[in-house]
């Protein structure tokens, strides 16, 4: 329980002081928008809960699932689609499976930083500077990628964070649950931080569809989740915003929810007014709107 002193630390301010979302519009003939976004963790969504899963290999099976089928299924099925995708890769799925992430990059989608380890970022932690470089490293180095986006692994941020994003000159990042429009980041001292392309929390697939030993929820059927999905989509649509998907191959990689997917999308792609990109695209309409308000 916490004490009156912890309570009496918080701030009376919001923790995100950012403006309102400005109402950019869309490229025509778009009147709204979805994110494409593929999260490529791999073992290192297990290893990033705990080093000693590295030798428990059923565990890490559930991550290997990745290279093996799910990122070639899921490529197959953006292929067959005519879409194209941000994926968002630690820096160790790139060292392990190098074969699987230049097959994402030869397909012609965005490669997006996400951490090195995936370690989940916490206040004071000593090394969100080294995930950052070590990240940035492999990607230069295994696939000649500086990226552009960046999403946090377990979605969490902290303010040290976001500061060492802008210096390492990240244009976009994608992790924050407060909007449903693009927004630019106000720092702490007042300064502009990155572009942020706000994830729409129903979209990702974790919640949904993945059940292991370590988290033993029910998997929801496609039905249940592709009304869910057609909803909020089809309600975005009529504010003329943005969602944004979440999506892991290990989770929507495996055959049932690949046929999800596969519906949701061909929806998706049935409604003229929806932008289906990626969040390098989509920041650079912000930025062109951005620069003309100026």
């Amino acid at each position: 329980m916490l004490d009156s002193k912890a309570l009496k630390s918080i701030p009376l301010v919001p923790a995100n002081t950012a403006d309102p979302a400005p109402d950019y519009p869309w490229p025509q003939p778009y009147k709204s928008a979805m994110f494409l976004s593929f999260d490529v963790d791999a073992e290192s969504a297990w290893t990033s809960k705990d080093a000693v899963h590295a030798q428990r290999l059923i565990t890490m099976s559930y991550g290997g699932y990745e290279a093996r089928v799910g990122t070639p299924k899921l490529l197959e099925l953006l292929d067959q689609l005519d879409l194209k995708a941000t994926f968002f890769v630690t820096g160790w799925s790139v060292d392990a499976h190098p074969a699987m992430a230049e097959s994402i990059l030869k397909a012609g989608h965005e490669i997006g930083h996400h951490g090195y380890h995936h370690l989940l970022p916490d206040p004071g932690d000593p090394w969100i500077e080294e995930e950052l470089e070590r990240g940035f490293e492999a990607l230069k180095r295994r696939l000649g990628v500086k990226p552009t986006g960046y999403r946090a692994p377990y979605g969490e941020f902290t303010e040290e964070l976001r500061v060492a994003l802008v210096r390492h000159g990240i244009v976009y990042t994608s992790s924050f649950r407060d909007d449903v429009r693009p927004y630019r980041h106000r720092l702490a001292d007042g300064k502009p931080g990155t572009i942020e392309l706000p994830v729409t929390a129903s979209y990702d697939d974790w919640m949904h569809g993945l059940s292991a030993r370590f988290s033993p929820r029910s998997i929801f059927p496609k039905e249940h989740v592709l009304s869910l999905w057609k909803d909020e989509l089809d309600e975005v649509r009529d504010w003329g915003a943005m969602v944004t998907t979440v999506l892991h191959p290990q989770c929507s990689g495996r055959p049932m929810r690949l046929r999800l997917l596969r519906e949701f999308l061909t929806y998706a792609k049935s409604c003229p007014d929806v932008w289906i990109t990626t969040g390098e695209k989509i920041a650079a309409n912000f930025l062109r709107h951005e620069a003309g308000n100026r």
